[in-house]
C-alpha cells in the first residue's frame, strides 16, 4: 500500500481498509452490546454484524467490505450512531459514516519539502468563505496568487465535520472526517497535493479542547472523553488526566498522525491550548510533540503552533528540557498593541493596552508584552519572559479570524483604521523578524466582513443567536437592545454569504496597490540577508519610540536594517544607526498609492513622515 495509506503508518481507530476487507474498531466501554450496522453507498442491503471485545474496544472484521461502505453502531440496541473516528460523513454528522481508503488517492508531491519554520509566512483562510463556492477544489484556484503574493504556507481553519453547511469549524464533532460541505476527504487531499505543487505548506487548525454541541456522540460510547473536574469556556474539559484518559490521548495523537500520513498535512495550529487541561506528569502537549517527532512522514516533523494567551515559554522549550516542544505560539500581545495604536479602542481585553509607541516598541523587543504583570481583564498575573527564544517562534498578526469575527459586525482593521495607518501596520508586520500571519483578503483591503456564522438545528440556533447578542450587552455601544438586534444573526444564510471574499477587489484601485505593497514586502522579507538571519536567531532588537512612531534596528553579521512605522504626525529619531541610510521600501511610494513622502536622513537624525512606514539599509 502507498505511503498515505492508513495501514502503512499503523492506524488503529475507525474503519481501516485491509487487503481482506475492512476492520472496524471503536472505543466503547460504556455499552454492554455493540453491533455494527452496514449498508451500501445508497443505503441499501442493511446488515448487522456483532462485534468482539478487545479490552475496552469493540472490533469487527468484515470481508468484502470496502471504500464507500456506510456504517453505524447499535449501542445496547439504541441507535444506530455514527463512528466518532469516522473518516467520512457524506450526509452530515448525524448520518452514517463512510469507509474511506486513503490508498486510492494518487499523490504527486513525492519531492515536496516543507519550508523551515523560520521561513513561514502564514495565510489564514476559511474554506467556506475563501471562494464563492466554498470548496476545497475551488480553493485550489487561489494557490497561484498566494504563491505569487509571497506566502509560504496556508493555514486552514478547522475542516473536521460539523453540523449544517456553514461553520467556523470550531464546533467540529468528527475530528477524522473532512467536512462534506467542503468536498470531503478526496477534496482535501486534492487541495494539499496542489498546494505542495504550488510550493505552499499546509497548516491545519485543529481543536482538542472541546467537542461541538451538536452531533457529538462520543459520550454514548465512553464516559471517559470528558473530565468534569476541569472546566473550560465550553464546559467540561476533554479528559487528558482522569480515568480513561490514556484512550483519549490515543484518540488525539492518532488524529494528528492521520492528518500527517493520510493527508500530507505539514503542520498544525492547536486551538486554545490553555483549555487542554492536564495535571498528569506528562502533559498531552508534550506527548503530541514527541509522537509527531517519532512518526514523521518526511525529514521534518510537522509544525506545531499553539494558540494561547498564557505567554509561557514552556511551549517553546524542547520536551527533553521539560517544555512542550512547540515551534511557535500566537503572540496576541502584538495584535493588541498594534491595534490600539491605530484606533482608540479600549474595551474588553484591549483595556489592558495603552495604545502607545513605547508599548508597541517594548512588545516587539521582548516578543511578549505581558511577562508576569497583572492582566486586569483576568485579575491575575500573566506571562513569563521568553527572551531567549528565536524570533520566528512568535506569530504576529494585525488581524485574524478571532479579532475580526468576534467583533459584532465582523469589521476588518483595514475598514476601521485609517488607510495609511493600515499600510504602515502591514509593512511593520511583514518585515519584523517574528513570523507574520495574514488573514484572507487583508492583502487587498477586503471590504467584506468576517462574521460569526453557524447552521445549527432550530433550537440550538436560537440559543446561539440570543447568546451572540447577549455577549455584547456589556459594551457601551450595545447598551440599547434595539442596537443589539442589528448584530447579524449567525443562523441567517446571508451572514455566511456576506463573509465570502470578493476577489474583484484585488484587481483595481486601492486593493490592487495594497496587494503590490504586500508582494514587494514579502519578496524583500525572504530575499534580504539581514532579515533572513534575524528571524533564525535572537539578535537584540534596538527599539525606540517617539510620539506615535516606533523604530526597530535589526543588526546581524550580514548587516543592519532600520524599520520605522509612524502612526501620528512627522517624527524625528536621533542617531538611528551608524553610517548612511538608504531607503529599501516605504509605504509612501506612488506605486503603492502613497503621497511620495519618504523618510529623510539628515546628518544625525532620521525624519519619518506621518502615517507611514519604511525599511532602510544602513551602511
Amino acid at each position: 500500500m502507498s505511503e498515505g495509506s492508513g495501514a502503512a503508518w499503523g492506524a488503529t481507530l475507525g474503519a481501516i481498509v485491509r487487503p481482506e476487507g475492512v476492520e472496524f474498531r471503536v472505543w466503547a466501554p460504556r455499552p454492554e452490546r455493540v453491533e455494527l450496522v452496514l449498508t451500501g453507498p445508497a443505503g441499501g442491503g442493511r446488515r448487522v454484524v456483532p462485534t468482539e471485545r478487545d479490552g475496552e474496544y469493540r472490533v469487527a472484521r468484515v470481508a468484502g467490505a470496502g471504500p464507500g461502505t456506510r456504517y453505524r453502531y447499535l449501542l445496547d440496541g439504541a441507535g444506530p450512531f455514527p463512528d466518532p473516528c469516522s473518516r467520512g460523513q457524506p450526509q452530515g454528522v448525524h448520518e452514517a459514516s463512510e469507509v474511506v481508503d486513503p490508498a486510492t488517492f494518487t499523490w504527486t508531491d513525492a519531492g515536496w519539502q516543507a519550508p523551515p519554520v523560520a521561513d513561514l509566512i502564514v495565510y489564514e483562510c476559511h474554506i467556506g468563505t475563501l471562494t464563492p463556492e466554498g470548496r476545497f477544489d475551488t480553493a485550489i484556484g487561489q494557490l497561484g496568487r498566494l504563491r505569487d503574493l509571497g506566502v509560504t504556507a496556508i493555514e486552514i481553519m478547522p475542516v473536521s465535520s460539523f453540523p449544517g453547511y456553514w461553520n467556523w469549524g470550531y464546533d467540529g464533532v468528527m475530528p477524522f472526517a473532512p467536512a462534506a460541505a467542503y468536498g470531503g476527504p478526496e477534496g482535501l487531499r486534492r487541495l494539499v497535493d496542489a498546494a505542495h505543487g504550488a510550493g505552499l505548506a499546509v497548516i491545519l487548525d485543529v481543536v482538542y479542547n472541546h467537542f461541538g454541541p451538536d452531533g457529538n456522540y462520543t459520550g454514548l460510547y465512553a464516559d471517559g472523553y470528558l473530565n468534569p473536574r476541569h472546566q473550560t469556556p465550553w464546559g467540561a474539559a476533554i479528559n487528558y488526566d482522569g480515568p480513561g484518559s490514556s484512550e483519549v490521548r490515543r484518540f488525539v495523537i492518532e488524529n494528528l498522525l492521520h492528518w500527517v500520513h493520510e493527508y500530507h498535512i505539514d503542520g498544525f495550529r492547536l486551538d486554545a491550548t490553555f483549555a487542554m487541561v492536564d495535571a498528569s506528569p506528562r502533559h498531552i502537549l508534550a506527548e503530541i510533540a514527541d509522537a509527531l517527532d517519532q512518526h514523521r512522514r518526511g525529514d521534518r516533523r510537522a509544525y506545531l503552533i499553539a494558540e494561547t494567551h498564557e505567554n509561557d515559554p514552556a511551549y517553546l522549550r524542547p520536551t527533553a528540557a521539560g517544555g512542550y516542544g512547540f515551534d511557535a505560539v500566537w503572540a496576541d500581545d502584538y495584535h493588541h498593541a498594534a491595534r490600539t495604536i491605530v484606533q482608540p479602542e479600549r474595551q474588553g481585553y484591549l483595556a489592558n493596552y495603552a495604545g502607545t509607541a513605547p508599548e508597541l516598541a517594548r512588545t516587539i523587543a521582548q516578543g511578549f508584552l505581558f511577562e508576569g504583570q497583572t492582566d486586569a481583564s483576568r485579575g491575575e498575573a500573566r506571562g513569563k519572559p521568553a527572551r531567549e527564544q528565536p524570533w520566528h517562534q512568535f506569530v504576529y498578526c494585525i488581524q485574524n479570524h478571532d479579532q475580526i469575527g468576534n467583533r459584532a459586525f465582523g469589521q476588518r482593521l483595514n475598514v476601521t483604521a485609517a488607510h495609511a495607518d493600515f499600510l504602515a501596520s502591514s509593512l511593520l508586520l511583514l518585515l519584523l523578524p517574528q513570523t507574520p500571519l495574514l488573514f484572507q483578503g487583508q492583502e487587498f483591503l477586503a471590504s467584506t466582513p468576517f462574521l460569526y456564522f453557524t447552521d445549527h438545528n432550530a433550537e440550538l440556533g436560537r440559543l446561539v443567536t440570543e447568546g451572540r447578542r447577549r455577549e455584547f450587552a456589556p459594551f457601551a455601544a450595545f447598551n440599547d437592545p434595539a442596537v443589539r438586534e442589528l448584530i447579524p444573526d449567525p443562523q441567517d444564510p446571508k451572514t455566511f454569504a456576506r463573509s465570502q471574499l470578493n476577489h474583484d477587489e484585488a484587481a483595481y484601485g486601492a486593493g490592487l496597490l495594497a496587494r503590490d505593497l504586500y508582494r514587494e514586502a514579502l519578496r524583500l522579507r525572504l530575499a534580504d540577508p539581514v532579515l533572513r538571519a534575524a528571524r533564525r536567531s535572537r539578535p537584540p532588537l534596538e527599539t525606540r519610540a517617539e510620539a506615535k512612531a516606533v523604530l526597530v534596528a535589526i543588526a546581524t553579521a550580514e548587516g543592519r536594517r532600520v524599520l520605522v512605522a509612524n502612526f501620528g504626525d512627522e517624527a524625528t529619531f536621533a542617531h538611528p544607526a551608524a553610517g548612511r541610510l538608504h531607503l529599501a521600501l516605504h509605504t509612501g511610494e506612488p506605486r503603492f498609492g502613497g503621497n511620495g513622502l519618504a523618510p529623510r536622513a539628515e546628518a544625525d537624525r532620521l525624519i519619518v513622515p506621518g502615517h507611514s512606514a519604511a525599511l532602510l539599509r544602513a551602511e
